[in-house]
């Protein structure tokens, strides 16, 4: 995996969790809208909003550069839209690269020729 591709998964990773916890802070904020006079929703919703066009294009990115077959990319795209589904992005991405970083070690070595 080059340093371009690297950079993309791990962009995608740092952005996935706080658009999680935003999409639940919004869901929270629209609730209490509805129970009681606090209204953060306009702020709340920008904050989402922005981390999700920033999720949106980094996985447009990741996807780009790493050749994602269209179900895995379209798994990581669904994630986006769940309210949870971010932490669960974050977990699968961070698995992946860390079994990229031990493949690659063991060609380095010589142990396999993959």
């Amino acid at each position: 995996m080059d340093l371009k591709t690297a950079t993309a998964i791990r962009r995608l990773r740092l952005v996935s969790a706080p658009e999680a916890v935003s999409f639940l802070l919004l869901l929270l904020c629209s609730v209490l809208k509805r129970t009681t006079d606090f209204n953060a929703v306009p702020v709340m919703g920008m904050v989402h909003g922005v981390l999700f066009v920033l999720y949106v294009i980094f996985w447009a990115d990741a996807w780009n550069r790493t050749k994602w077959p269209l179900r895995t990319a379209a798994v990581y795209f669904v994630l986006s839209v769940l309210p949870t589904g971010g932490f669960f992005a974050e977990r699968k991405l961070k698995r992946a690269a860390e079994d990229e970083v031990i493949a690659s070690r063991a060609r380095a070595e010589g142990i396999v020729n993959a």
